[in-house]
């Protein structure tokens, strides 16, 4: 089996392989101040309530965009699992081209979703990740991952502009009936999630625009890719495994390359 985990800025997502199929996937808060005993005993129950054996596990495949956590899991994975993980990391196989400015300056989370996108959909491609921060991951039909755009998340908007208000409460998000709100908490259910699916058709329609292109395939993965995509016909395939994924096809890129040099 092999063990792929996503550290993201809210949700460190794992994923549990047995070949090319998904056996079982969670999720646990991302906390800074967790140690990586309290990261490794939380995943050991969580294998052992599912009925997995850590035993199982030949390999662990890492993207994070938290720095502050990769010692942690590091070492999880080395005391709880007795496996060195890979990491995404620069100078590591991706399967595609990055035509980025610096590389390095391009988040672990977006190279996983875009690469999946290209394996699994039609190209030329946009992969929206409706996280923290929402994501436009763009991709052509050669698989060069052509930049995209970053823009603040939902949730992380809704909270600011709670926390900057005195007389706003907190409000659950959700597709109001109509844009046109009676009372404060539908006004600014209208303003997250319109608001959004605004953002989103505009900038699709620029991406398509500024590349000539006739076509393209939407896939949008993230908590609330299913809110968006109730109120807008712009998004073609909804995948919440995106990243999961990814971090399984550069494992078997790079596990490939090993072996070969081996023999």
């Amino acid at each position: 089996m092999v063990l792929v985990i996503d550290i993201g800025n809210s949700n460190v997502k794992m994923g549990l392989y047995e070949g090319s199929r998904l056996l079982d996937s969670w999720r646990l808060g991302t906390s800074p101040k967790r140690t990586s005993d309290e990261y490794g005993m939380l995943t050991c129950d969580v294998f052992r309530t599912k009925g997995y054996s850590t035993d199982g596990v030949e390999g662990i495949v890492i993207s994070s965009v938290i720095p502050g956590l990769n010692y942690s899991f590091e070492r999880l994975c080395e005391y709880y699992f007795k496996r060195k993980p890979m990491f995404v990391e620069p100078g590591i196989k991706t399967g595609i081209s990055i035509k980025y400015d610096n590389p390095r300056e391009l988040g672990a989370d977006r190279i996983v979703c875009a690469l999946a996108a290209y394996k699994l959909y039609k190209a030329p491609l946009v992969a929206i990740d409706f996280g923290t921060a929402t994501t436009f991951n763009v991709v052509n039909e050669r698989g060069e991952f052509l930049g995209g755009v970053i823009m603040s998340g939902i949730k992380t908007s809704a909270e600011a502009l709670i926390s900057g208000t005195a007389k706003l409460q907190k409000f659950e998000l959700d597709l109001p009936p109509r844009i046109v709100g009676r009372n404060s908490v539908a006004n600014m259910q209208s303003g997250a999630v319109y608001g959004t699916i605004g953002a989103v058709e505009y900038i699709l329609k620029g991406i398509k625009a500024e590349n000539g292109w006739k076509e393209m395939t939407v896939v949008a993965t993230g908590g609330l890719s299913e809110l968006i995509k109730r109120g807008t016909d712009v998004i073609d395939v909804i995948d919440r495994t995106l990243a999961l994924t990814g971090l399984k096809i550069i494992y078997d890129i790079n596990n490939f390359k090993r072996i070969t040099n081996n023999e």
